[in-house]
Formats: structure tokens, C-alpha cells, sequence
């Protein structure tokens, strides 16, 4: 089977996504208007459109060249991945059978917009199929007048072979500074949806309680300047540690050496897929933000607690609580694990999409 992929190559959800089906024998064509920043895949082709800036003009000097490309590539399936740009790319390509995966914000927060939410509804309306990583995003579709009967849940799913717990590195903690002190760890772009800005405030809020605790905060962002200058302000700058990007083969090590994963997040598309589940992978109690679909898997004190969005104050109080209560972040770390082998793993959810493109091409024929 030749898949054609409309999606961003600075992302690993895409590099996990194609990188699978790669393996699997399928021959894989890759269009982005970004460069690929996660690493090669043997015998995918990788082409790359321009990026021109704003994401009205991507679109617009971009029809014609996806659509001469997809053309010539002529693929079986099209599968676009994000329902923005590319979403709308694929669409106006006119090729079929199309599949659409929804990432989250496209479907969550764009829509705000008037005009983004007639072109996230128009690409939406020409796929034949559509997936998404959770419950509440398929609501939201149907909501833009999707049939549900063309959405299919795919969580983008945990490598639980690479990601498990397992002693720490000795190189890492050696790295971080941490030996002997109790570790927080974010792995969150710095960007304004992932609020960052909240964990920040809430480290002098532990640290009166826990002193020597440390925050590593991993990830690159717009924002990571005025968060460095938010530590500095606060006077807690020697207890925090901004590591800057860590590829996705370091990711398990860095967990490894934590006692407690937060994420503050304003908005996500689901839990299996990021850093939360990647986190629950390793054994690591978390501490997130009550959003999405958050509350379904993790529970407030089930494998961690919930607090709401831009609460430093009660985002700090759980920390301490599991800082303090080694039995509780045991507990919470096991129940998380046994979640995302359940419901995250990633090889049953691409052997569940193998399915649906396999569906797929049979309808086409009919």
C-alpha cells in the first residue's frame, strides 16, 4: 500500500506515526512545510513544501503545488495530519480516499475564530475518514456538523517497551545536580498554551515546604525568556533547571530520575499520546491540569491529582503532598502504568489504524 502524509516533520506524534507503517513495508511519501527536525525514516520519501509565514498564505501558494505533488505521488490513501494547513491542503487537493486526524487545538481552540472554523469545517467535510486521540474531541467535531459515524478514536499512543520504569541514570542526575534532592519534572513546550508561567510561581510555594527540591523543566518556546527572567524575579532560579529540547530516545531517563510529573497545560487533545502518558509509562505519579479528558483516566488521586488551570497555589499543595509521601507516589506511579499498558499502547493503536486503512481501501473499490 503507498501512503502519502500531509504533516509537520518537527513533530514526533508524526515521526511515530510514519516511522510505524515504514517499518510495516508500506510505502510512505511525506509532505511538510516544516523541516524535519525528529530524524530520518529508511525508504520514506520527504518532500517539502514553502513555508510563506502567516498560515492563510501557506495555504494559499501551496493548492496548487500539494495538488501537482499528491497527484503525481498518487498514493492510496491521503492522510493529512492536523486539521489546520494541512487539514485544508489535503481538502483542496481533491484526492480520495482522504483521512484527516484531528490533533487538538485545530479542533479545540482555532474554531474560536469565525474564519478558521469555516476552513477546519470545510476540511473536515471532505474526508472520508476522520481520527482523533479522545471522546471530547470527537464531540467537538460533531459539534462543526461532523457525522460521527466517519470518526474513529486513535490515541497516538505510548512505546510502553521504551518508555517503563527503571533505576536511574547516573549520568542524568549527574547532569541536573539532582542526587538526593526530590525531582519535578515538566517536559511541556514553553509557550503560552502550555502555561508554564503556573509551575514557576508554584515553585517558592513547595520550597517553603520541601527546600530542596528541584524542577527540571525541558522543552524551547517563545516564552522561555520571560519564564528565566519570572524564576530570576521570584528568587528561585537555583532550584530550577531549564534543560532546553530533549530528543525523544532521552525523554525515558529524564523521567527515570523524577519523583513527580506536572503538566500545566491550558488545553489538550488527550492524555495517551504526550508527555502525561509517557510519564505514567515510567511509573511517575502526575500532577495536571483538570482539561479534556484528564479527569477520565487519571482521576483525582487515582494514578495523580487534577487542579485547575492557573492555580500556582493548589498546584504547588499537591506537589508537596506527594513529595512528602513516598507509599502515595508509589501508588500512584503503578496505577498509572497499568492505564497506558490498558489503553496507550501504542502498537495496538497503529495495528488498529492498519485496520482502517485496509477498510478504507476496500470501500474505494466499491
Amino acid at each position: 500500500m503507498k501512503l502519502c502524509f500531509l504533516a509537520n516533520a518537527n513533530s514526533i506524534h508524526s515521526f511515530k506515526w510514519i516511522k510505524y507503517f515504514a517499518d510495516k513495508g508500506y510505502e510512505i511519501h511525506w509532505v511538510s512545510l516544516t523541516p524535519n527536525q525528529v530524524g530520518e525514516i529508511k525508504g520514506v520519501k520527504f518532500y517539502r513544501l514553502k513555508e510563506f509565514g502567516p498560515k492563510s498564505f501557506d495555504i494559499l501558494f501551496n493548492v496548487i503545488p500539494a495538488r501537482k505533488l499528491i497527484k503525481k505521488i498518487n498514493p492510496d490513501i491521503l492522510h493529512a495530519h492536523y486539521a489546520g494547513v494541512n487539514g485544508v491542503l489535503g481538502a483542496l487537493s481533491g484526492f480520495h480516499p482522504y483521512i484527516l486526524t484531528a490533533w487538538g487545538s485545530d479542533i479545540l481552540i482555532a474554531p474560536k475564530s469565525r474564519v478558521v472554523r469555516s476552513l477546519i469545517r470545510f476540511a473536515l467535510s471532505k474526508a472520508d475518514l476522520i481520527t482523533c486521540d479522545a471522546e471530547h474531541m470527537k464531540k467537538a467535531m460533531v459539534k462543526l456538523g461532523v457525522d460521527p459515524s466517519k470518526i474513529e478514536i486513535i490515541h497516538f499512543g505510548i512505546d510502553i517497551k521504551k518508555f517503563a520504569p527503571g533505576p536511574e541514570d547516573q549520568d542524568v542526575v549527574r547532569r541536573l545536580g539532582t542526587k538526593d534532592a526530590p525531582v519535578v519534572i515538566s517536559l511541556r513546550s514553553l509557550d503560552p498554551l502550555h502555561d508554564i508561567e503556573t509551575l514557576v510561581r508554584a515553585v517558592p510555594l513547595v520550597l517553603k515546604k520541601v527546600p530542596k527540591a528541584i524542577f527540571v523543566i525541558a522543552g524551547k518556546g517563545h516564552e522561555e525568556e520571560n519564564l528565566k527572567n519570572l524564576a530570576d524575579n521570584l528568587g528561585v532560579s537555583q532550584s530550577i533547571r531549564f534543560i532546553g529540547w530533549v530528543s525523544q530516545d532521552e525523554i525515558p531517563y529524564y523521567l527515570r530520575a523524577a519523583d513527580v510529573f506536572v503538566s500545566t497545560a491550558l488545553s489538550d487533545a488527550g492524555v495517551f499520546g504526550g508527555s502525561i502518558a509517557e510519564a505514567m509509562a515510567c511509573g511517575l505519579p502526575v500532577v495536571v491540569t483538570n482539561i479534556g479528558e484528564n479527569e477520565n483516566w487519571i482521576q483525582d488521586g487515582g494514578a495523580g491529582y487534577l487542579f485547575p488551570i492557573k492555580s500556582p497555589d493548589i498546584l504547588a499543595k499537591r506537589i508537596t503532598d506527594l513529595l512528602k509521601n513516598q507509599q502515595i507516589r508509589k501508588k500512584f506511579g503503578e496505577r498509572g502504568r497499568v492505564i497506558v499498558e490498558k489503553e496507550g499502547n501504542y502498537y495496538r493503536e497503529m495495528e488498529k489504524m492498519q485496520r482502517l486503512y485496509d477498510e478504507v481501501i476496500i470501500k474505494k473499490k466499491y
